[in-house]
């Protein structure tokens, strides 16, 4: 009889457990949304500042006429080429140089020191700030790019000698475009 009182009770038991509802837990941490916030007014900022220095350089260098393309780059020719109409397409392969520098004129890297490079468009990895001036030339030209950071190796910098949000200079020399048949 004991042994039954017993099971009734835990059987009970179980049945009056099991229906109970769970409660849903709360979250441990609440996201507001304000690092996002802050890191787009902060993004704005730091355009704002790069366009302002571009701005200035374009206003100290009287011996060049800059252009503005639709891909948010400045930039002036050093040598056109007046005789081309052909610009670098998707898949096309370019040969071509190029060095960068800060805005303050240092070298970062210079044309002998990163060589020849061979890319094919849209293709292959490459800055988007060069990437972008490469559709603007023909071959033979020498272009020289303002590029701000976020075109260029943004808020990471390239782990080596550009450090994190450094607007760029580039004088690109294309040397050949091979066109690749669709």
């Amino acid at each position: 009889m004991k042994l039954f009182r017993i099971s009734l009770f835990l059987l009970i038991a179980c049945f009056v457990l099991a229906c109970h509802k769970p409660e849903p837990r709360k979250p441990v941490s609440y996201k507001s949304g304000s690092f996002l916030k802050e890191s787009v007014k902060r993004n704005k900022a730091l355009l704002k500042a790069e366009e302002e220095a571009i701005f200035e350089i374009i206003e100290r260098d009287t011996a060049n006429t800059y252009l503005n393309s639709s891909y948010g780059l400045w930039y002036h020719y050093n040598v056109k080429n007046s005789t081309d109409t052909i610009t670098p397409q998707f898949g096309d392969q370019v040969t071509f140089t190029y060095n960068l520098r800060t805005f303050s004129e240092d070298t970062i890297y210079s044309m002998q020191e990163i060589g020849v490079k061979t890319y094919r468009m849209d293709q292959q990895r490459l800055m988007t700030g060069l990437r972008e001036g490469l559709k603007l030339m023909k071959s033979k030209e020498v272009v020289t790019f303002l590029i701000p950071s976020s075109r260029a190796y943004g808020f990471y910098g390239d782990k080596n000698k550009i450090g994190s949000d450094v607007p760029l200079k580039a004088t690109v020399q294309l040397n050949t475009i091979k066109q690749i048949k669709k």
